[in-house]
């Protein structure tokens, strides 16, 4: 404390003594100011605002403890100190009623100069130690004002609430005002299933136990939130437990997500079980029929053609599974690209109901198309959109007893910007309570009574990304279980390009001309389950079964088509390709990768590297034959 930044205000009518005390003081290092009555006193107190007025009881004009208390009681000067002083043999009376009339402090005469000096000190530093814990309380309530979490200060001895900041009106959706009169009134809103317990923990704190606790608050409204409550004890300076404080935080929005991880930890768990039991399904008779072909003669032909038929459709499901799932994976590492352009709308539907015939046909439904003869056009990825169409029929066909019926019908909105289309059919319904999740991933909904467990719960939440992709919405709405479901895709339309007509596909011929084929894939059953395929299709065919070999097979051959997987053991299939292409020789040979890759950075990567055709496996015959016609480009 730097003395000669503090003013005192030194008030006594006697010359003398006012002088005597005067040098004390600023022989102490204080600055001095002097008044010789109580009207100049005032006035220099307003003025001046000095640390301490060191006051003489005995005035000419306005008594001494009358000057004190008009100090005190002024707001702008009530901080002001103020140490009375008296005359010899001023009697304990006196002494009592400058006390009382709010002095600070009380020196009767004769004062000695340490005494003095003393005395003005300590009350510096008590006002001094005043002013921090003001600022320090200012701090408080300035921080506990303007957080969210709820700050209480309770007393320890008779549990009587001292403190509430503002934010407990909020979280407790209650006036804090009304804990002044009853200050455990909070409890009253804590969730019945967690009051006993709180209670306890309440107890226990009053008894020096600190608790962390995490309960439900419930609102006026009856909406419920969930807290986290800490109570611990406040100690003195002599380490006593005098207070308990506790802090509130809000954890609603934690244990929220803390709901959807466990949710989302159970649906994924569902899915994995859904997942084995999906793949071992169509793998059980594929087994099986492969056992069949094993079995040799003319009385087996009908039976092996029932097994190839079965082993073709298996592949087509397991294969659809693999699609399904590597979609997914794209959208969620924000991979998939669309291929977007003009696409007629009735070209889509005629794709998404051939891919949809098989089951629709295998189940016994009828499908009743209703759509309009004029084209209609949309931006977008023709076979993305086929596909969302088709997993809406899939999805009617799987849902819907034997017989069912299902229509797809498309209608143009009233006002001509948008196409709605629409898949209905009268199967099993949605639950009302199952609607608003029936799009969130892995969610499986009641199956129809003749059929078991079926599907990865993806398809619809698939669809409504493809859909909202391409701009649209998917919507879905049913009567409820039993009555039936719809599911809605709605597109914006656009003017189709000028004279664009939809172009039907070229019903060419399925095989080709007999070619020479080097066929290069490190997987030995695969490589010779081709070879066996494209023989059967008249072509010839060597076998490699790394890049090294096929490189010296291709110059010895020279081939017109060489089928190359990506992964060989060692060389990458694109340097192969790359290499091979650097051959004068080979410069008419046409390359077909072979891969289980099939994003749109892997076709780049082939595209980049030379190849010519890019086949997904498992390849279907269709796509296999195209790429092995010599028209193709």
């Amino acid at each position: 404390m730097n003395h000669q930044d503090i003013l005192i205000l030194n008030v006594d009518d006697n010359d003398g003594a006012r002088y005597v005390k005067t040098r004390i003081l600023l022989g102490a290092g204080f600055r001095v100011e002097e008044a010789a009555n109580g009207t100049d006193a005032l006035a220099m107190v307003a003025r001046s605002m000095p640390a301490l007025v060191l006051l003489d009881v005995k005035l000419p004009d306005i008594n001494g403890i009358e000057v004190c208390r008009r100090i005190k009681a002024d707001p702008a000067t009530c901080d002001v100190l103020v140490l009375q002083t008296s005359a010899a043999l001023t009697g304990r009376d006196d002494r009592i009623r400058g006390l009382e009339g709010g002095s600070d402090s009380y020196l009767a005469a004769p004062i000695e100069a340490d005494e003095l000096v003393a005395n003005v000190r300590a009350l510096l530093r008590l006002q001094q130690t005043k002013a921090e814990l003001k600022n320090s309380e200012e701090r408080f309530r300035q921080l506990a004002e303007n957080i969210g979490d709820v700050f209480w200060m309770f007393s320890l001895h008779d549990g009587a609430l001292l403190y509430v900041s503002a934010a407990y009106d909020a979280m407790w959706g209650r006036a804090g005002a009304a804990l002044a009169e009853a200050p455990e009134a909070w409890m009253a809103s804590v969730h019945p299933d967690d009051l006993p317990a709180l209670e306890q923990r309440w107890r226990e704190v009053r008894e020096h136990v600190a608790y962390d606790e995490e309960y439900r608050v419930v609102m006026p409204g009856g909406a419920v939130r969930w807290v986290r409550d800490r109570a611990f004890l406040v100690r003195d300076a002599m380490d006593q437990p005098y207070r308990i404080a506790r802090i509130t935080s809000d954890i609603s929005g934690r244990k929220a997500l803390e709901g959807r991880l466990r949710a989302a930890d159970e649906n994924k768990n569902d899915f994995l079980a859904t997942l084995a039991h999906e793949l071992r399904n169509p793998l059980s008779p594929i087994r099986t029929a492969v056992e069949l072909l094993e079995h040799q003669g003319p009385e087996m032909a009908a039976a092996h053609a029932k097994a190839r038929a079965v082993i073709s459709r298996q592949v087509d499901h397991l294969t659809r599974l693999v699609d399904d799932l590597l979609d997914v994976a794209r959208i969620s590492e924000g991979k998939l690209t669309l291929r977007q352009e003009p696409v007629v709308l009735q070209d889509v539907l005629k794709v998404a109901l051939e891919t949809a015939a098989p089951v629709l046909a295998a189940r016994h439904h009828s499908i009743d198309v209703v759509a309009p003869q004029q084209a209609l056009w949309v931006w977008g990825d023709a076979v993305r959109l086929a596909q969302s169409i088709g997993n809406l029929l899939h999805n009617a066909a799987k849902f819907t007893s034997p017989n069912g019926k299902v229509r797809l019908v498309v209608e143009v909105v009233a006002d001509g910007a948008t196409v709605d289309i629409t898949v209905q059919d009268n199967g099993i319904g949605i639950a009302a309570a199952n609607l608003p999740h029936i799009f969130d991933m892995f969610t499986q909904g009641e199956f129809a009574p003749d059929r078991a467990h079926d599907g990865l719960g993806i398809g619809l939440s698939l669809v409504s990304t493809l859909v909202e992709l391409h701009g649209g919405r998917l919507t879905a709405s049913s009567a409820g279980a039993g009555m039936g479901s719809a599911f809605t895709i709605a597109l914006p339309l656009m003017a189709g390009p000028a004279g664009a007509e939809a172009v039907a596909p070229e019903d060419g011929a399925n095989g080709a001309s007999a070619l020479s084929i080097i066929l290069v894939d490190d997987n030995v059953d695969s490589a010779e389950m081709m070879r066996d395929l494209l023989c059967a299709l008249g072509h010839t065919v060597d076998i490699a079964h790394n890049g090294a070999d096929a490189l010296a097979l291709a110059a010895a051959r020279a081939p017109d088509v060489m089928i190359l997987d990506i992964g060989l053991p060692d060389m990458d299939g694109s340097e192969l390709a790359r290499r091979l292409r650097k051959l004068p020789a080979l410069a008419a040979t046409r390359l077909i990768a072979h891969t289980g890759y099939g994003a749109p950075h892997d076709r780049d990567k082939t595209r980049e590297a030379g190849f010519d055709f890019h086949l997904v496996k498992p390849v279907s015959m269709d796509d296999l034959q195209a790429a092995l016609r010599p028209n193709q480009p």
